[in-house]
């Protein structure tokens, strides 16, 4: 089985079993982005100590992309000096899938809603 099968597994298993998938009681910052396109929701939110990320959570609906990115999302930005989170790359979290989305921005949008929703959670005072 190639590794691009096995990861695709992963994904799918991240999809039924999402890691992170939950509501943060008190969350610093928080905020939902809707892709009118598909009908994939994420709403993200973050809890922020000491300038870190102390936890990073999200509910959501949608296909296996959007949701295990979101997961995978997550757990990525746990630990993270909430001051550089304005200095991730979409192109870190693409790798994060570890599938070659290039060719799919339909695919490409599902997997950056976590990353939008985050950008619009810091823009908000």
């Amino acid at each position: 089985m190639a590794s691009e099968d096995i990861y695709q597994e992963f994904i799918i298993e991240l999809w039924k079993h999402p890691r992170n998938l939950r509501r943060i009681k008190g969350a610093d910052k928080d905020a939902e982005i809707y892709n009118s396109a598909c009908g994939d929701r994420i709403h993200l939110f973050l809890k922020i100590e000491k300038g870190f990320v102390e936890d990073a959570s999200f509910e959501g609906i949608g296909c296996a992309i959007s949701q295990a990115s979101a997961s995978l999302f997550t757990g990525f930005l746990k630990g993270k000096k909430a001051s550089e989170l304005v200095k991730i790359s979409a192109e870190e979290v693409l790798s994060l899938i570890k599938i070659d989305l290039s060719k799919n921005p339909t695919r490409m949008r599902c997997a950056l809603l976590p990353y939008e929703a985050m950008k619009k959670a810091l823009s908000k005072q």
